[in-house]
Parts: C-alpha cells; structure tokens; sequence
C-alpha cells in the first residue's frame, strides 16, 4: 500500500502541476503594469550681492555721524535676484562695533528701526526710489517678500541701508569697518 500511496501523491503532483500551468496564463494576462514619473523643476538659484558699503566717510572725534540710507555713496546697498513669484526671507546680521583692522579700537554703530528701504526695481538708486519701495523697515527684522511681485517686475530687489557712529572724545584715528552680512532664503511660499 505504500507504493500505491507513493504513486497517488505522484500523480497528485503532476496533476496540479498540469493544471497549474494550464491556468497561469489566464492569471498573468489578468495583471497589467504601468509606468509613472517624478518630476521637478529646480528654480532659478538666488544671488546677492553687495552693490555699495555702508559709508560713514570722516567722522571726527567725539561726534556721532549718520549715514543716510537714500543717500548715494553714503548708503548701503544690496541687491537680490531670483526665480520669479516665489517669496524669499532677508536677515541682515548687523554689527554692534566698527573697528581698526588691527582690532586695536572700535567705534560704535547703531541702526534704528526706520534705517532700511526696500525697492523692487533694477533701476533704483538710494536716491530716487521707486513708488512701490517699502521705506522705512527696521533692518533687524526685514519683511518676507515675492521676487518678481507686481511691485517687482524686474525679479530684483534692493535694501539700502542708513546707520548712525559713536566716536569716543579719544576715537583711535584711522580706518574703521565691519561686517554686515545679508542672508537671504526661499520660503517656499
């Protein structure tokens, strides 16, 4: 009886075999496959530039000195450029000091909260904005903003930036600078 068991599950075998592959070409043909894609597009990368240096030209000891920010040659000035429609974030990291190359002395510097315009022309210049300039924004903490906006035809925008020093009665003659470091982002929004 066990060859006759051995043979039934043999042929057992062979018949779901047969059967299996008779029926697999009717399941495969039931299935389908399609083919899909991921896409982006990389926008256009931001630049920024420093066009011009904060210029407080002399100062004399012991009298404190602005430097007007719609002034040309006095006012800092910085440019963006981007992808057209999309918002970027500006951070201005602002010194507290000026200072000798040496760092033997520094002299104080201070921006108030009225000491940065913002224009949205190429053409702009510290003296001549334009009428869709924002004026008057607190360089600590400058607004979001669209490039290529209906106020920013040109994908630019320009921050001028004004300043005030505080020489000491015994300020150190010579030249005195400092860092201002403009950061800006896309928000993705």
């Amino acid at each position: 009886m066990r060859s006759h068991n051995r043979i039934s599950m043999t042929v057992l075998f062979v018949l779901l075999a047969v059967a299996a592959a008779w029926f697999a070409p009717a399941m495969v043909s039931a299935q389908d496959v399609a083919n899909g894609q991921a896409t982006a597009n990389v926008l256009t990368v931001l630049a920024v530039t420093a066009d011009s240096d904060l210029n407080f030209g002399d100062v004399l000891q012991g009298v404190s000195k602005a430097a007007d920010k719609t002034v040309v040659g006095e006012a800092g000035v910085f440019n963006i450029t981007g992808s057209a429609g999309n918002e970027v974030s500006m951070y201005m990291q602002l010194p507290d000091y000026i200072s000798l190359a040496d760092g033997s002395d520094r002299m104080v510097v201070s921006f108030g909260a009225t000491d940065a315009d913002i224009d949205f022309t190429d053409a702009a210049t510290p003296a001549a904005h334009t009428a869709s300039a924002v004026v008057d924004q607190d360089p600590h903490n400058l607004p979001a903003t669209a490039i290529n906006n209906a106020a920013a035809p040109d994908n630019n925008i320009k921050i001028f930036l004004g300043g005030m020093v505080y020489p000491t009665v015994d300020q150190t003659a010579g030249a005195y600078s400092g860092d201002i470091i403009l950061t800006v982002a896309y928000t993705g929004s």
